[in-house]
């Protein structure tokens, strides 16, 4: 599925437990994300949080921030079996 969001287009890659909401993502999404390869979603507490990433052959990758690392980042950052979404930036 793709979403576009302030001119950006984006690929919704993994939507665990229906997590996705495009009107709750764009309350959150600032011009923070613009950079970032994929974008991680999350839902605890009736509250979303995002994180961005990127992809490894990215010149800005790190170990916090490098995508295949996500699944770690998932369950040992999120509350557990959390509602959760993955979007993937379009080139």
């Amino acid at each position: 599925m793709k979403i576009e969001i302030e001119n950006r287009e984006y690929e919704l890659i993994k939507n665990y437990k229906d997590a996705f909401d495009k009107d709750i993502f764009t309350e959150k999404y600032t011009d923070y994300y613009y950079d970032y390869d994929y974008i991680v979603g999350d839902i605890a507490y009736g509250k979303l949080r995002l994180k961005g990433f990127y992809d490894e052959k990215n010149k800005k990758v790190n170990k916090i921030n490098n995508f295949k690392n996500v699944d770690d980042y998932i369950k040992k950052n999120c509350a557990s079996d959390c509602k959760h979404f993955i979007l993937k930036k379009s080139k």
